[in-house]
């Protein structure tokens, strides 16, 4: 009866079983129309079965889609393995992997050959069976994929680069080019070191013998530069994009360029793990530590992590770089595990790594919360025609707007979070749900015109950079100034072109910038990060600070770094201070140790919502109840969730550990399906996460 057995996008742990309406020769990773329920879903056909387990009469028959290729072998097996170790549906996680045009059985048109260089259109693709894509990337008339590739072969890349390498640049490049087999490098270098001219060398190494390699960065902002620069680097190479942020027609080409094999580099996001490479031969994790790289809704996975697991499952070498690793991955190169190579200086020879100091603000006033110290710092560099970037991770005009009459404060009426003033816009707004509203013109509770803002935040504080120095350009670069794009790619240029001269700035702007004429950054508001209950708390707050500080000086000009505090002694700082992340880590690792933290211990977090927290905490009563017994597994009661209640639904977590991460899988497959089985209201959601960030 030729069935399949195919893998469909529902909830659900398993797979179904159909009959094709025409017999096809091949048809394991083909993607299919089937009937489910009320309507037809998308799958992909996870093989031949000689006898379903259903009647013959109630088999529905599925079809084919003609026109796209077969995925391959070892693109399913990924998907599986996120499957059984994140403990989601295949066809979901299926599903979630293919580019969104794919996912509703289309093609992508044929874009015009002055802007790709197709030399035919994707719509002229025949069957699956029989399917020959037309050359993708800057190829010829006549030339076919394959005598591109081949051409490759002999061919080494007629632009490395005109800077030389440093020696420890070039013991990097060594190692991972003389690596066989699957292997994992942390390359860990400072802040301007040099790690994506590494990247870009390794790269070359493995185009010149006919290989492909992916890219991962942790944000889209960061993607443009880069592809400029990969481009740039590798002119005649196919580099392609993969991020939320690519259109879906262009999404669907990348995908097929990278699964045809004519894709030569994929850049991306955490999503273009997932790009079919059939000539993989070298993976890198650039700014590894980052937690954009851990998806936080649907398939909660991890980026870095799938990489390395697909690095295992092909044999080849993958590099992770940071100037800061994640606690995870230091260990793993302490302990071995990882083979590190080390960056320890600033390629640039005339660059130095910045001054670090701390500002005690325990016994001064402070001007809207800058110090005497730093408004001195940043004058100074506006004489000498320089820049300065103050650093503030909160944007908006202040956390919170209050009356002081009677105590009201901008509660957010769908969240267990506060409203955010924007005074530009006169709105507030909530940074979690997005519910924005009108500024009141008077307290809602008692009638009180005289509102005050609380705290502070990067608006307020270009405001006042403005009021002290009215002859600078100021720039504010935040979620709120770089809401596109478009925007955002403007705001970069001004810096670059020298149009601003102090830059006011969240998180957007702590790494992979380099901005010659940047020689102070000013750190405002990072204490609070401090005794956060999140143990990561400390690792992230490190991380950013290093991250941010390391903008400075990059070049012939000496940078610094001033970190306003009422903790100047506090052991962050002084190893910040002393530019000394090994006694950091070092630091933290034992105390996880101690308290039984990761990368100790191996975790999973079982969170469900609902309209009231009584069903979720219920719920997650009953699944603590109905938990398998495993003695190296710990099961910690039900509680709320720290950000209790978001968008009108009221959430709870239960966290499970084991020293043991065999033992925890173990425990997670026999407990899922007990979790399925749970009869559960209507209106309750749940999941799981393993390996969590958040808590």
């Amino acid at each position: 009866m030729n069935l399949v057995r195919i893998a469909l996008d529902v909830p659900l742990p398993r797979s179904f079983d159909y009959r094709l309406t025409a017999p096809a020769a091949a048809t394991t990773g083909r993607l299919a129309w089937a009937p489910f329920g009320s309507g037809n879903k998308i799958g992909v056909v996870l093989g031949e079965v000689e006898r379903s387990d259903q009647p013959a009469e109630k088999l529905k028959s599925a079809e084919l889609i003609d026109g796209l290729p077969a995925l391959p072998a070892d693109w399913i097996e990924l998907c599986r393995f996120c499957a059984r170790y994140y403990h989601h549906p295949l066809g979901q996680v299926m599903a979630f992997a293919l580019p969104p045009l794919l996912r509703k059985g289309k093609l992508p048109r044929a874009l015009k050959p002055k802007v790709f260089g197709f030399a035919e259109s994707l719509a002229s693709l025949g069957t699956a069976t029989t399917w020959r894509p037309a050359p993708f990337g800057r190829v010829g008339a006549g030339e076919t994929a394959e005598g591109r590739r081949a051409s490759n072969m002999e061919t080494v890349e007629t632009a490395p680069s005109s800077n030389v390498a440093t020696a420890d640049q070039s013991a990097a490049i060594a190692a991972i080019g003389n690596a066989s087999g699957f292997r994992t490098f942390l390359l860990h270098g400072v802040t301007g070191s040099g790690k994506t001219e590494v990247y870009l060398r390794a790269i070359a190494a493995v185009l010149a013998r006919g290989g492909q390699a992916l890219m991962l960065v942790p944000e889209i902002a960061l993607t443009p530069q880069l592809e400029s620069r990969v481009s740039a680097r590798f002119p005649r190479k196919n580099v392609v994009s993969a991020h939320s942020g690519v259109a879906d027609a262009a999404r669907a080409r990348a995908f097929l360029s990278a699964l045809d094999g004519s894709a030569d580099i994929v850049l991306g996001t955490r999503l273009s793990v997932f790009m079919p490479l059939p000539r993989l031969a070298l993976i890198v994790v650039d700014e590894e530590h980052d937690a954009s790289f851990k998806q936080q809704d649907g398939l909660r996975y991890s980026a870095r992590d799938v990489a390395i697991y697909r690095a295992h499952q092909r044999g080849i070498p993958i590099v992770l770089g940071s100037a800061t690793p994640s606690l995870e991955t230091f260990h793993h190169a302490e302990s071995g595990r990882y083979t590190k190579l080390e960056l320890p200086e600033r390629a640039v020879a005339a660059a130095e790594l910045p001054s670090v100091a701390t500002v005690d603000t325990r016994k001064q006033k402070l001007q809207d919360g800058l110090s005497a110290e730093l408004i001195a710092a940043v004058g100074e560099r506006l004489r000498r025609g320089e820049q300065s970037l103050l650093f503030l991770n909160r944007r908006g005009y202040a956390p919170v707007l209050a009356c002081p009459a009677c105590g009201w404060i901008s509660h957010c009426r769908r969240c267990a979070a506060n409203l955010v003033l924007h005074l530009a816009d006169r709105r507030l707004r909530c940074h979690h749900c997005g519910l924005e509203m009108a500024i009141p013109h008077a307290c809602p509770d008692c009638g009180n015109l005289d509102l005050q803002p609380f705290g502070r935040g990067t608006q307020r504080l270009e405001e006042r950079l403005a009021a002290l120095f009215p002859e600078a350009r100021i720039l504010r670069i935040d979620r709120d100034s770089a809401d596109s794009p478009k925007k955002w790619q403007a705001l970069l240029a001004a810096i670059h072109a020298g149009e601003a001269d102090i830059l006011v700035g969240t998180q957007m702007l702590a790494k992979g910038h380099d901005f010659p004429k940047l020689t102070l950054v000013g750190v405002v508001g990072a204490d609070a990060a401090l005794f956060a209950a999140d143990f990561r708390a400390p690792e992230r707050l490190f991380a950013q600070l290093m991250q941010v500080g390391g903008r400075s000086g990059r070049h012939d000009l000496p940078g610094e770094v001033l970190i306003q505090t009422e903790y100047p002694d506090h052991p962050l700082y002084r190893a910040l201070r002393d530019h000394d992340y090994a006694a950091f880590a070092q630091a933290q690792l034992a105390e996880r140790e101690v308290a039984g933290f990761p990368p100790f211990t191996f975790q999973a977090m079982l969170r469900a919502e609902a309209p009231e927290l009584k069903q979720a905490l219920d719920f997650l009563h009953a699944a603590v109840e109905r938990a398998p017994a495993f003695a190296e597994v710990l099961r910690y009661d039900p509680v709320p969730m720290r950000l209790a209640r978001l968008k009108n639904r009221e959430r709870a977590q239960l966290l499970v550990e084991s020293r043991s991460r065999p033992a925890l899988q173990g425990f997670l497959t026999a407990w899922m399906e007990t979790l399925y089985g749970l009869r559960t209201p209507r209106e309750l959601r749940w999941h799981l996460d393993v390996d969590p960030l958040e808590f």
